[in-house]
């Protein structure tokens, strides 16, 4: 089951907009919209401090590795400014979007497997930092 989103309203409408850019049969693109459709949409200001926003970085584990990692949630407009940075449009970062710390979700590995991945920690959010309008 996966666990419950919140999505910012500005975020929300970019998103909308990257994807209507896509060709139809985008399966990213379709998995990002079915996302969007089971979030709960916020106003930017009310969005909680520990939940996954666009620009965010997150510390996250992967289960039975002990690896740590940390990743910024970008668009790919932006991806080459950031050397941390992991595009909305790749399966983790649409999975990470609007997630809450704790959560735990299946991230498929390019090999195949599904590994275990638990948000640990947002360590930069924009609407945290007053950042509203971005």
């Amino acid at each position: 089951m996966k666990p419950q989103i919140t999505i910012s309203s500005l975020d929300a409408e970019r998103l909308e907009d990257l994807i209507g850019a896509l060709r139809p049969d985008d399966a990213t693109g379709q998995a990002l919209l079915d996302e969007l459709a089971r979030a709960d949409i916020v106003a930017p200001e009310d969005m909680p401090s520990d939940v996954v926003t666009m620009h965010s970085t997150v510390r996250f584990a992967i289960a039975g590795s002990g690896e740590v990692r940390s990743l910024t949630l970008a668009y790919p407009k932006d991806m080459a400014q950031l050397p941390d940075g992991i595009s909305i449009l790749s399966p983790i970062g649409a999975a990470l979007l609007g997630l809450s710390v704790g959560d735990t979700i299946d991230w498929p590995h390019p090999d195949g497997q599904l590994l275990k991945v638990r948000l640990l920690e947002v360590v930069y959010q924009p609407e945290r930092a007053g950042e509203y309008f971005r």
